[in-house]
């Protein structure tokens, strides 16, 4: 018998200025894996939230059973706290720690319940994921965001979990690491929802859900079931406007047609009546059911008229419903030089190991990808590459305008509004024209005059990606760090068709290899023991 854990029963979110987030959510969860989609903004981690019992619905309830793990999307959001606070046991850690000193509260023996072996289970867990070096004391701002995001992941481990609710969990990891999650998810026993844009990972769920602004909706099977009912479902979309709008075309055309050949027909009356020399009398009776027939007329043409219009306004919903976001093609000069940057016996900054040394070439047109473990110095390589890190020592030479769009996205001021620094980077786009390539990505008016701080993390990336990419002059070395993180799926591949046909020199870092197989890379750069490899793509 399927085992329910979660209950959504007209679960409806309300924002303060009087929005519907969402509204009147119906759906269960029960021991399926199940991946939650949707567009930047729709409020999936805030359902998410909801459904952990960390925030109260504006309407309606969640029924929980069961103990629910919850993992928030930004794992590591207080440098300050522990490693133990971050795994979700620094509270029984520290009920062991006073019992241990002579403490007999009967709180911390509630506490510590059958977890009498924590400090070795906690140890443990990390060793078992290759974090035996970290501190379980130390501050989380020890991390990286891949160890800070294996951290959280072991509370899920560590709390004896009945139903885990993951918000994007694979965003920083590394592919070791995101192999490892998928392998350890295959083998849990309990149930699962995971909020991700990762589509390898969402291949391993038995359902998807989709929040939209028209509520939930469940798809049976995992992504590429999905997928494929989503393109049909648009190809559909498409295909109803289509035959509704050539059904109005012709509905107008006949509706002209019977207009012209009842004017036809009053004009022949008005001469026959006129040569048969009638009584005015006669005449008058005659003008007035001419009259009254062209006035029904006309209240049927209208009726017919306003109907096929809603017809195709109906059909047009759907398509709207089902459009994706587009990023336009940014200009690019066109460098034909063989040599666009070079770093020469470069030692990288913070970066230990073979890897701390680098002689790279990059050419016009070249389109790198840059991979690896989490700690290897591939986002130090970026920022000395745009100039944001001098090298320990060695040479950097950067013949051409650069545009770097980093993990932290730091070249967005989180104080103030998209549409504002968007202005200050293209001073020759109206206002018109920026608000235009921001709705094109998803962000409506509503969205692009709130500080950017506010947005959700998929619409600051595409802020900044936009913001990079508008620049002016247009750049010819386009640095991409991680670009995919916190993207839907829809702007993912707005992303990877936008990238398709940049033509200037590209160089890109993710752990997504389905993202990298999509852009039609040149070149391979990776960490190996003996230092960078470059390879073929």
């Amino acid at each position: 018998m399927t085992k329910t854990f979660l209950t959504l029963d007209g679960v409806s979110c309300i924002l303060p200025d009087g929005r519907a987030l969402f509204a009147d959510l119906h759906e269960t969860f029960d021991e399926r894996a199940t991946g939650l989609v949707g567009r930047n903004g729709t409020g999936k981690s805030v359902l998410a939230q909801i459904l952990a019992g960390r925030r109260e619905p504006t309407l309606g309830r969640c029924v929980r059973k069961g103990r629910i793990h919850y993992l928030a999307q930004r794992v590591a959001e207080d440098a300050d706290e522990s490693v133990a606070a971050l795994a979700g046991v620094n509270h029984v850690l520290a009920a062991l720690d006073r019992i241990a000193s002579g403490n007999s509260d009967p709180n911390d023996f509630d506490t510590v319940g059958e977890h009498w072996d924590m400090h070795d289970r906690l140890r443990d867990a990390l060793n078992s994921v290759a974090l035996e070096h970290v501190d379980i004391h130390a501050k989380v701002s020890a991390l990286s965001g891949g160890e800070a995001m294996r951290v959280a992941l072991l509370g899920a481990r560590l709390n004896d979990a009945d139903y885990l609710i993951l918000d994007e969990p694979s965003n920083h990891l590394d592919g070791v690491s995101r192999a490892a999650l998928r392998q350890w998810l295959r083998a849990w026993h309990g149930g699962l929802l995971v909020v991700s844009h990762d589509r390898e990972l969402l291949g391993d769920m038995q359902r998807i859900v989709e929040l939209s602004p028209s509520g939930l909706r469940s798809y049976g099977g995992n992504f590429a079931f999905y997928a494929e009912t989503r393109r049909n479902e648009r190809d559909a979309a498409q295909r109803t406007l289509d035959a509704s709008r050539i059904e109005r075309r012709r509905g107008e055309k006949a509706l002209r047609e019977q207009r012209e050949r009842q004017t036809r027909r009053q004009a022949r009356g008005r001469r026959d009546a006129s040569d048969a020399n009638q009584a005015p009398i006669l005449l008058g009776g005659q003008k007035n059911r001419s009259e009254s027939s062209a006035g029904r007329l006309r209240q049927r043409q209208d009726a017919l008229r306003e109907a096929l219009s809603a017809k195709v306004s109906q059909a047009a919903l759907g398509v709207e419903h089902n459009v994706a976001p587009a990023l336009l093609v940014p200009s690019a000069e066109r460098v034909t030089r063989k040599k666009v940057a070079a770093l020469e016996h470069v030692v990288l900054p913070f970066v230990r190991g073979a890897t701390r040394e680098i002689d790279l070439v990059l050419a016009g047109g070249q389109r790198l990808g840059v991979t690896g473990p989490n700690g290897s110095g591939k986002s130090v390589l970026m920022q000395v590459l745009a100039g944001r890190l001098a090298p320990l020592s060695g040479e950097v030479h950067v013949s051409v305008r650069s545009a770097w769009l980093d993990q932290r996205l730091s070249t967005l001021d989180p104080m103030l509004p998209l549409i504002d620094q968007m202005r200050d980077v293209a001073t020759s786009e109206s206002e018109d024209s920026l608000r235009l390539r921001l709705a094109l990505i998803g962000l409506e008016a509503d969205k692009i005059r709130v500080p950017t701080g506010l947005l959700s993390g998929g619409e600051r990336l595409k802020g900044a990606l936009l913001h990079a990419l508008i620049a002016e002059p247009p750049t010819p070395l386009l640095l991409l760090d991680e670009p995919g993180n916190h993207l839907d799926i829809a702007s993912l591949d707005a992303l990877e068709t936008m990238l398709q046909h940049y033509e200037g020199t590209l160089v890109v870092v993710s752990h997504d290899e389905v993202f990298l197989d999509r852009l039609d890379l040149t070149d391979r750069l990776s960490p190996t023991a003996d230092g960078w490899r470059m390879q073929p793509w």
